[in-house]
């Protein structure tokens, strides 16, 4: 998946360099400010698949003394300063053009030859463009697919904002091209440069959104959001299982990374277990986790006393999980899971903490 991601992070690099030179050529030599516009989103772009590229570089470092998590977090940094360049570079660009057209200071009379040139050049970029988000399209499908998630939903929980980065990159710069033509040909017709300026004010509002949207996302992965809804279902679910845990009294989790996962749980043993049998039941629990779901990379079990209290808030935060579950996937994933619910209602009753 790694190789994948990096191949289509590649393409996407080469085809919005080539449109960029393209774009920017044409806007200088006809003075088109939509055309600048969407010269500089693909220089933003550009930059962005950069950043995207170091980040997927640095992320796979191993731990070490002073990151003992790893650098999984590294994806989420070079992420955000990507959204940072698309909303700086492209936003704040592309509203110096429109204003620019709007105000009349820029070149007030293109030729048949200039609009020409235009066309061509948006052309050419349409056809680029189109091929990085089928690449991009591609790979979310089958990522979608393998989760058994909607293409939607699946884009809008995923840990990785690089593919995701992409595939929204690329979706905008198709629609941008598509405005920049539609304004191009209201100005050929109309004769009215201002038309150039709206469609440069669409460009800059459709990155600005594009980048806020990217930017929440990456920012709640950089300091801290729980791990899928999902994968916190099975980590619970995988510690009731055992018998010899009686009561949850919380379990946190936390995305270190795209693919990393830590699980922390404050649980209470069967009172007639022994110091060894307890060590023995964490170290199978964590080898269950990570077998049912590999992400769950660190894992954390602390031994405590649970009071009902305490067991009442576990409850309400396993049905607040199962809601989010069934939202995002259906009843079809908790089919799988009917029992969790009355083992943990078991496990209370045994410990002598049920409602």
């Amino acid at each position: 998946m790694a190789s994948e991601t990096r191949g289509t992070v590649l393409l996407a690099l080469i085809a919005n360099l080539g449109i960029a030179v393209a774009k920017a050529f044409g806007g200088l030599l006809t003075g088109s400010a939509s055309l600048m516009s969407e010269a500089a989103h693909s220089v933003a772009d550009t930059l962005n698949e950069v950043f995207l590229l170091t980040s997927l570089g640095k992320s796979t470092r191993p731990a070490d003394e002073t990151h003992p998590f790893g650098y999984g977090k590294e994806r989420f940094f070079w992420s955000l300063l990507a959204a940072v360049g698309i909303f700086v570079s492209g936003a704040g660009f592309s509203v110096y053009q429109g204003l620019t057209a709007v105000l009349g200071t820029s070149r007030e009379h293109p030729s048949s030859h200039d609009f020409l040139i235009i066309y061509v050049v948006l052309g050419f970029a349409l056809v680029l463009e189109g091929s990085s988000l089928a690449k991009a399209v591609r790979q979310v499908r089958r990522e979608a697919a393998q989760a058994r998630r909607s293409v939607l939903r699946f884009v809008l929980r995923s840990p990785d904002p690089t593919v995701k980065t992409v595939a929204s990159e690329d979706s905008v710069a198709v629609i941008g091209v598509i405005v920049a033509a539609v304004g191009t040909a209201l100005h050929q017709l109309t004769g009215n440069e201002v038309w150039d300026g709206v469609a440069s004010f669409v460009i800059a509002a459709l990155l600005a959104y594009i980048a806020y949207v990217l930017g929440r996302d990456t920012k709640e992965l950089l300091i801290g959001e729980a791990a899928d809804p999902r994968v916190r279902l099975v980590a619970y679910d995988t510690l009731v299982s055992h018998p010899e845990v009686v009561a949850v009294k919380e379990m946190l989790t936390m995305q270190l990374g795209p693919e990393n996962v830590l699980v922390a749980a404050r649980v209470k043993f069967d009172e007639d277990s022994t110091v060894r049998q307890v060590t023995q039941v964490c170290t199978e629990i964590e080898e269950q986790m990570r077998e049912r779901v590999p992400e769950l990379s660190q894992v954390f079990l602390d031994p405590t006393d649970v009071d009902p209290e305490d067991s009442r808030r576990s409850s309400r935060r396993l049905q607040d999980t199962i809601d989010e579950v069934r939202e995002l996937d259906g009843q079809e994933t908790l089919d799988g899971m009917r029992s969790l619910r009355s083992r943990t209602g078991r496990r209370m009753q045994r410990s002598g903490t049920r409602d």
